[in-house]
């Protein structure tokens, strides 16, 4: 495909620039703050670390070690998996807009009670909350960004979406980096209190957001739909051609799936198709957390530690200077997602990551062993060129390739099956990883470098491309012959029910109007 054209219904299309069209410009701008719930995750994860360099902090909570300090960064997992049962049913029922509001007054509620504890228990309490809400935020904001988004704009935007990890991240680094330097109970309590900032930003800006055009079909909401699709990418223009053919593609692909498929959670497993989206799903999940970089997340001052790096300023210095780090490359691989491709980023982060965290833990020994001063600097290169090739592909493309391959009537159930493994990993990570950290030290690491070779195996079998594709006609790449993808760009087995379905309507009709004559 050439790179000023994109393609919808295997016709070739004139690229669009965003910020010269106003609707696209005004949706994509409010889009931006919209996506910020994993900066929430991501500034949570780092400020926990940080936490775990202030004095003031660890005096406060009497020192949490080992099983104390794991269920305390561990309990926001948990909170997130109560909370997975209501996500799919609250995007799907109440919409994907107010799916992200009722997540984000949930987490402020988690945030204020947070700032305000006076003892271990509160503290741990709010951050249960905090799950709660990042969990039906999380299961709401990448359905509308992926829903809402020009096809052509779709894999930048839906991988750009995870990467405000990164950027939740830097900003804790870097502000309990400074507040290292205040000695009372504030040096906490301010970075605990800007937790709420994501959150807030969110409310603010869902309001000026449109609901999913797909959303507002499957409600019987047709004529909103084609307004909400024409207003963000054709600036009100209902007659626009690419509007028309993306607007029958995606009324007809939810009718047949709406009458020929289910929605219910046995439909993930009964066909060859889903069940190959759900090895995807669940590896996907498990494979962003149990790469190692739960390590690094949630207990690098413990690993740096282990290496001879014991002052808080140098702890707080290194986490900040990785997070920047982490945030170019992974948004600057937002941008190479359509030109290399999903499997290939794939390939290329999990080969890299194993290698790199092989000799990471070749150093650690070294360290352990001798002393060594070099291996303990060389622990810290590899921690860097780890997360680099990590950000390659598990940062953003985490979120980006899950929720595309996924069929409209199972896209929230399908994710909320991606979320617990994700939050199960986490789970495991955090109440395990500082248990076995103090009691077998580097060994813990060849745990991973054995898991990562596992990974390298399942990416390979199993993750297929799907670059340059609209967002209906992905589920050719899965189900083949059998994919329910209607409008122009339709397959024939679409073709064929859809043609049945207009027998059946026809006979109703005949039925109808014979039993008033």
């Amino acid at each position: 495909m050439g790179s000023d054209t994109f393609v919808l219904a295997g016709r070739h299309f004139p690229r669009v620039t965003w910020w010269k069209n106003p609707g696209m410009r005004r949706t994509y701008i409010c889009l931006m703050f919209v996506i910020l719930t994993s900066a929430t995750n991501g500034y949570d994860g780092s400020m926990m670390n940080g936490l775990q360099t202030l004095e003031p902090w660890q005096e406060y909570f009497n020192h949490p070690k080992g099983s104390l300090l794991g269920i305390l960064n561990a309990i926001m997992s948990l909170g997130s998996l109560v909370a997975l049962p209501v996500v799919p049913y609250t995007a799907d029922i109440l919409g994907r807009r107010m799916g992200i509001l009722i997540g984000c007054v949930i987490m402020i509620f988690g945030v204020i009670l947070q700032s305000i504890s006076v003892n271990y228990g509160m503290f741990l309490a709010a951050r249960f909350f905090i799950g709660f809400g990042v969990a039906i935020a999380h299961g709401a904001s990448p359905l509308l960004v992926t829903e809402l988004v020009h096809t052509q704009h779709r894999a930048v935007f839906t991988t750009i979406y995870n990467t405000t990890w990164y950027l939740g991240a830097i900003v804790a680094a870097w502000l309990t980096f400074g507040t290292n330097n205040i000695s009372n109970n504030w040096s906490w309590r301010a970075p605990t209190i800007v937790q709420a900032v994501p959150s807030v930003i969110q409310i603010i800006f869902i309001w000026f957001i449109p609901e999913s055009p797909r959303f507002l079909i499957d409600k019987g909401k047709p004529e909103k739909a084609l307004k909400v699709l024409a207003d963000c990418h054709a600036n009100g223009d209902t007659q626009d051609e690419v509007i028309q053919l993306q607007f029958h593609e995606i009324q007809e692909t939810i009718r047949l799936e709406r009458q020929f498929e289910g929605n219910n959670w046995l439909e993930l497993v009964r066909t060859k198709g889903n069940r190959h989206r759900l090895i995807i799903l669940i590896s996907a999940g498990l494979f962003s957390q149990w790469s190692g970089n739960g390590l690094v997340s949630y207990y690098i001052a413990k690993i740096l530690e282990d290496v001879g790096y014991t002052d808080p300023v140098e702890q707080n210095l290194i986490n900040g200077c990785l997070q920047i780090m982490n945030f170019i490359v992974a948004l600057t691989m937002c941008f190479f997602v359509d030109k290399i491709g999903r499997r290939k980023l794939f390939l290329i982060s999990t080969a890299g990551m194993l290698v790199a965290f092989i000799v990471w833990t070749i150093c650690s020994a070294q360290y352990d062993i001798a002393g060594n001063r070099s291996a303990a600097n060389a622990v810290i290169a590899m921690i860097y060129v780890y997360y680099l090739f990590y950000n390659i592909a598990w940062s953003g493309l985490l979120v980006g390739y899950t929720v595309e391959i996924l069929p409209y009537s199972i896209r929230a159930k399908g994710m909320t099956v991606m979320w617990f493994c994700i939050d199960a990993a986490l789970f495991f990570n955090q109440y395990v990883n500082p248990i076995a950290l103090d009691n077998i030290g580097w060994k813990y690491y060849i745990f991973y470098c054995v898991w990562l070779g596992f990974e390298l195996v399942v990416v390979w079998f199993f993750y297929i491309e799907t670059r340059n594709t609209p967002l209906e006609e992905i589920a050719k790449y899965f189900d083949g012959d059998t994919a329910i993808v209607g409008g122009v760009g339709g397959t024939e087995k679409a073709r064929e029910l859809a043609a049945v379905m207009q027998v059946e309507e026809t006979a109703v009709e005949s039925q109808t109007q014979g039993t008033k004559i």
